[in-house]
């Protein structure tokens, strides 16, 4: 009996290191040169293909931030939820939202773990593809989107940087 109980031990603490590997490898693919490289080329294609394109100015933005965050699924591969809610419909996350009137007799509904709870509710909003994840799950994929965004805006500064500064003579 002693034994089983110190081989599900064991087992616990392999399957936790390896998920705490997991993440942390998750979280420095984002930091390589090879990926910068990689996602770099993709915004490049796809500003360019956005510049061709005549629009509004207001159009033209959401058109940027489009081709920005698809640029950025596809330099992930879809080997994470939110690359792959990106890729499979942007329509379907662009459409209208119609908001229901609140109604202030209705009890304000607190989850199984009150406020954190409900800012993991939140959390799961803001991370395409996360609104019905396990906490855990939606950690690992926020953490992975919060390290894939934060190369994006090191990407970018660069780009604007490059653009911004005078042309050689």
């Amino acid at each position: 009996m002693d034994v089983r109980i110190a081989e599900m031990a064991k087992d616990r603490k392999r399957r936790r290191e390896s998920e705490e590997s997991e993440i942390r490898r998750s979280q420095s693919h984002w930091r390589t040169e090879r990926e910068q490289k990689l996602y770099s080329s993709k915004l490049l294609e796809a500003l360019r293909r956005v510049r061709g394109a005549e629009s509004p100015a207001t159009t033209r933005s959401r058109a940027v931030r489009e081709a920005a965050d698809r640029a950025l699924a596809v330099a992930a591969r879809g080997r994470t939820r939110w690359s792959r809610a990106i890729l499979s419909s942007r329509a379907i996350l662009l459409k209208a939202r119609t908001r229901r009137p609140s109604n202030p007799d209705r009890v304000k509904r607190t989850g199984p773990a009150g406020p954190v709870f409900q800012k993991a509710r939140v959390l799961g909003r803001l991370v395409p593809g996360c609104r019905s994840l396990s906490f855990s799950k939606l950690l690992e994929e926020a953490s992975d989107y919060i390290a894939a965004l934060e190369m994006q805006v090191r990407t970018m500064s660069v780009l604007t940087e490059m653009l911004a500064a005078p042309a050689p003579s």
